[in-house]
C-alpha cells in the first residue's frame, strides 16, 4: 500500500490550480513513473497527491501554419515518438525519448514530468535546451512563459512555484527549421539505464561553415546545461575535424561532472569528449553537410 493521506483527483487545469493554492506542499501525479518510486519508498514530502493524469488539455502535439510547435506537458514519450510532427521537425526530441527506459515506461511517462521532475539525468532536457524551447505554465493569476534555458536551478529543482503546472512546450520554426540536430545517450544497459551522460546537438550550417551550434549536456553538471564556451568556439568556423577538436577542448570550460557509484568523473569527462564530437557528426551531415 501507497501512503496517502490525501488524494484529489483535478477536473482541468483550472481546478489542479485551485487544489494547489489549497494544498501547497501536494505533489502532481501525470504519468506517476517518478511519484509511485517515491511513494514506494515512503517519501513523507509525496503523501499529498493531486492527480492530473491524463487531463485532455495536457495532451496532444499541433503545428501552426508558421510552423510552431505546441507540445502539451502530460503528452506520454510514446505518443511523442510516434506523432509525425515531432518526427518531422524534432528528430533530437524523438530520439532522446526513444531511449527512455522501456515502452512500457514510455507508455505512461510525460514529457511534462520528466522536465519538472528536476533530475540533472532527464533525458529529454538536452533536446529541449538545443530547440530552445518556451514553457508555459499555468498560475492562479494566469498563464506565463519562460525559456527552458535556466529553468533548472538545481539537482530535483526547477523554478516552479507550488501552485504552478507547466502545460505545454513551445518550439518556434526558427529554433528548427534547416538545422540539423541529434542525441544521444551512454548508460551501462542503453534505455533501461538512467544516462551515464546524455548530450544533444544542433547545427546551422552555411558555406561549408557553422553558423551556429547548440551543444547540451546532462549529467555533466547539476543541472542539464547548454554548452556557451564550446557554442561560441564553434561560430563561422569550417566544418573541418581541427574544429572539432577546438569544440571539444572549449566544452572543458562547460562542464562539471562529479564522481558517483555509476561513474567516475574521468570517466565521465572522456564520454563527454566522444559525445561531443559523435553528436555533432551526426547534426552536421542532418545539416547537409559533412566534417573533413
Amino acid at each position: 500500500m501507497y501512503d496517502i493521506k490525501n488524494y484529489h483527483r483535478a477536473d482541468n487545469i483550472s481546478h489542479a490550480v485551485a487544489l494547489l493554492e489549497k494544498n501547497p506542499t501536494a505533489r502532481l501525479l501525470a504519468g506517476g513513473t517518478d511519484v509511485l518510486i517515491q511513494l514506494h519508498h515512503l517519501n513523507s514530502h509525496f503523501e499529498h497527491i493531486i492527480d492530473i493524469h491524463d487531463l485532455p488539455e495536457l495532451r496532444g502535439i499541433q503545428c501552426d501554419q508558421a510552423g510552431n510547435i505546441r507540445i502539451a506537458s502530460g503528452t506520454t514519450f510514446n505518443e511523442l515518438i510516434n506523432h509525425p510532427i515531432a518526427q518531422q521537425h524534432l528528430p533530437a526530441l524523438v530520439e532522446a525519448a526513444s531511449m527512455i527506459a522501456g515502452p512500457q515506461i514510455r507508455n505512461v511517462a510525460t514529457f511534462g514530468g520528466n522536465i519538472c521532475n528536476g533530475a540533472p539525468s532527464a533525458d529529454s532536457a538536452c533536446p529541449s535546451l538545443i530547440y530552445d524551447a518556451t514553457l508555459e505554465i499555468a498560475s492562479p493569476e494566469g498563464s506565463r512563459y519562460t525559456s527552458i534555458n535556466g529553468f533548472h536551478t538545481g539537482p530535483g529543482k526547477v523554478a516552479l512555484a507550488a501552485n504552478e503546472i507547466l502545460t505545454a512546450f513551445h518550439f518556434k520554426a526558427e529554433n528548427y527549421r534547416d538545422k540539423g540536430a541529434a542525441s544521444f545517450k551512454y548508460a551501462m544497459r542503453d534505455a533501461m539505464d538512467i544516462a551515464t551522460i546524455g548530450c544533444s546537438a544542433l547545427c546551422d550550417i552555411k558555406q561549408g561553415k557553422f553558423q551556429q551550434l547548440k551543444l547540451a549536456f546532462a549529467v555533466a553538471a547539476p543541472t542539464p546545461i547548454r554548452c556557451k564556451h564550446a557554442e561560441e568556439a564553434a561560430r563561422g568556423q569550417p566544418l573541418t575535424r581541427q574544429t572539432l577538436v577546438t569544440i571539444g577542448k572549449a566544452v572543458s570550460h562547460d562542464v562539471s561532472p562529479r564522481t558517483s557509484w555509476r561513474a567516475e568523473k574521468e570517466f565521465r569527462l572522456h564520454l563527454i569528449h566522444t559525445l561531443t564530437e559523435r553528436v555533432i557528426n551526426v547534426a552536421v551531415m542532418r545539416a547537409g553537410g559533412k566534417i573533413i
